[in-house]
């Protein structure tokens, strides 16, 4: 998109809410810019050559976390620098409260919060397209899905109505220093997850309960390294212990409506084939 005007810089375009907010942004005629390592504004966290061309013009930024901590008070100083008025951070529900998962995240929302610029930071729930798009789909698609979650409830929360929040946020006032947690609007269990999946495609799948400790063998036996598994065990250890469970007013909050049930999106991702 070429324009003088000044635009929205969207990180992770190509990702499962980047992508997204793109579109919703661009349907509502915003100029917006789809930045990526391998897209239409090239960025690149650990080549910093490409942080002032992907900023340049810009008025405003969707913001995801570099899994590098040290790198976001940088960004964040160089978007202030450059023009930027008004930055929306992505970052997780709970996530100062699930031990040693992102310190990424943690020191984004630090940088935003010390911009001295407008800003407000967003943190969901797991999105209901981890089961769809990457990250649960291929066990899911094997027939088998193993955490260890226990039966602590989920609200999982979609990541359309994330992009929409994302892209009312990014354009409308009201919103400077607000923190607001996403969520669906009913939590339920993995198990019950996957089995409201199970019963829109017609698949046999199980979820199976683990334990941390088969957690992390089953991790590390697929490639995953060390630290990875780690993080993702203190993850579930927080999530177990009810810190995500209970459903937020979030996404009504700013958009004034419902957010979208989990069943309605199953029905949904079944009818376009997510798990054929």
């Amino acid at each position: 998109m070429t324009t003088d005007e000044p635009s929205m810089l969207v990180m992770a375009g190509t990702g499962k809410t980047g992508r997204r907010l793109v579109q919703t942004l661009r349907a509502a005629g915003q100029p917006v810019r789809a930045a990526s390592r391998s897209g239409e504004v090239r960025f690149d966290w650990s080549r910093q050559d490409t942080w002032q061309p992907a900023l340049a013009g810009t008025s405003a930024v969707y913001l995801l976390a570099p899994e590098d901590p040290a790198l976001a008070a940088g960004f964040v100083a160089r978007a202030v620098d450059s023009g930027v008025g008004r930055i929306v951070a992505l970052s997780g529900r709970g996530i100062d409260q699930v031990g040693d998962f992102s310190p990424g995240m943690l020191a984004a929302e630090e940088a935003v919060r010390k911009s001295g610029i407008e800003w407000t930071i967003i943190r969901p729930n797991n999105f209901n397209q981890n089961f769809s798009e990457d990250l649960w789909r291929q066990p899911l698609l094997d027939g088998r899905l193993a955490l260890p979650m226990g039966a602590t409830p989920e609200p999982f929360v979609d990541a359309q109505d994330i992009a929409e929040v994302a892209a009312t946020l990014l354009t409308s006032p009201g919103h400077h220093e607000q923190v607001y947690d996403l969520s669906g609007p009913r939590a339920l269990t993995f198990a019950e997850a996957v089995a409201t999946i199970a019963r829109a495609t017609g698949r046999v799948i199980r979820y199976v309960e683990l334990t941390p400790e088969q957690y992390r063998a089953e991790l590390l036996a697929q490639g995953y390294p060390e630290e990875t598994a780690t993080a993702l065990n203190n993850l579930f250890a927080g999530m177990r212990a009810g810190h995500l469970a209970e459903p937020t007013d979030g996404v009504r909050r700013v958009l004034g409506r419902d957010p979208l049930d989990f069943d309605s999106y199953v029905a949904r991702a079944a009818a376009a084939g997510a798990w054929s």
